[in-house]
């Protein structure tokens, strides 16, 4: 098969290029103009949140979120073990040091009977993370920050569309931070949004973000130190180019995962992410947990060579060299996951018909190996 299986390639068209050319057309191509608004209005509607403010990235949505806090240093924030890297990085951005919680080993999420023990005097936030689409149990998190008044900052950049209890992830903590990566489920090429329910924090953080801009006679006044993290308006008409087909993507993406848990169930010892009883995943990647018998690198190469991307499921954070310290017997649920987990071609850009070929690629991999 010739044809490259994409990984998570965005998916963008002749409906991108209109808005995109409406929004040069205009002039409107920097920080001013109407399509950040617009783009912050209709992304709001469809979260189902009272505001929502644009960022540069995920990663400047979640800084943004515990700066407004005042998380800093000498502060402590818990993370899980198995996510990205941008989930934990801010937290050092603002002086504050990561306390890092394994995860539950069916859904890959933090695990909240873990949390409470690693809670101190100093801790002041959970950031708890939607990992590759799939609800964390944001009732038992929620609990437990009420019992220790800790803020709760969701990292939903993988979960747009994500529901727990009928309500999407995001919009159950204090902020919800996503991201508009192009590998994510919507893109503008780069960009983040936050969502909360204290609207005045959220124009204090469009503030900051850009440089905490004002004016006085006439001139640039910047009352507090600020950031340059705003979205630009052609970025933002790509978001609402790819808004329009946010629907169609999350039908396909859940479509996808479908057919991969159809299709393999026959394939022996694998596992997928178990989703929590009142939650409906995106799925933004479909990933699987191989058996021992399977030699994840070899399986890898196997399905590139057979013009398949995938990834291999993310290290644990206590792996890298700015978050060690931490006991790796702790974190086991995280390394049995990296070790034998592979992240599944979920781009839009493919078909049904490319997910089951994935399928019987995987299968033959897998037997011919036994």
């Amino acid at each position: 098969m010739s044809k490259r299986i994409e990984l998570d390639a965005p998916n963008v068209s002749d409906n991108e290029k209109e808005y995109l050319d409406n929004c040069i057309n205009s002039g409107f191509v920097s920080t001013f103009g109407p399509f950040v608004s617009e783009f912050e209005d209709k992304f709001a509607r469809f979260i189902g949140a009272p505001k929502a403010v644009s960022t540069q990235s995920g990663t400047t949505a979640l800084h943004m979120a515990l700066y407004e806090l005042g998380i800093g240093k000498g502060d402590e924030v818990i993370v899980p073990a198995l996510t990205f890297v941008a989930t934990v990085n801010p937290v050092m951005y603002v002086g504050a040091t990561p306390v890092v919680v394994d995860v539950d080993s069916r859904t890959w999420n933090i695990d909240p009977g873990r949390i409470e023990k690693h809670i101190s005097e100093k801790t002041k936030a959970i950031i708890p993370v939607h990992l590759y689409g799939n609800p964390c149990d944001m009732e038992a998190i929620l609990n437990i920050a009420r019992r220790h008044s800790l803020y709760v900052i969701e990292d939903a950049t993988e979960s747009l569309g994500a529901r727990y209890k009928e309500n999407y992830t995001g919009t159950l903590g204090d902020f919800g931070c996503f991201s508009f990566n192009g590998n994510k489920v919507i893109t503008t090429g780069g960009g983040g949004m936050i969502v909360g329910k204290d609207e005045k924090r959220l124009e204090h953080i469009k503030f900051l973000s850009n440089q905490a801009r004002g004016e006085l006679d006439g001139a640039y006044y910047h009352p507090e130190v600020g950031f340059n993290y705003r979205m630009t308006n052609i970025e933002a008409a790509l978001g609402l180019a790819q808004l329009d087909k946010l629907d169609v993507f999350l039908a396909k993406k859940r479509r996808f995962h479908a057919i991969y848990t159809e299709e393999l169930k026959e394939c022996g010892d694998i596992r997928f992410q178990k989703p929590y009883a009142e939650a409906e995943g995106l799925y933004w990647l479909t990933c699987v947990v191989f058996g021992a018998d399977v030699d994840i690198l070899s399986l890898q190469k196997g399905l590139k060579e057979k013009g398949v991307a995938t990834r291999r499921i993310f290290m644990p954070i206590v792996e890298f060299p700015p978050y060690r310290g931490f006991r790796r017997d702790d974190y086991r649920n995280s390394y049995e996951i990296y070790e034998k987990g592979l992240c599944l071609p979920g781009s839009t850009l493919n078909s049904e018909d490319d997910i089951r070929y994935v399928c019987r690629v995987i299968t033959e991999l897998i037997q011919k190996r036994r």
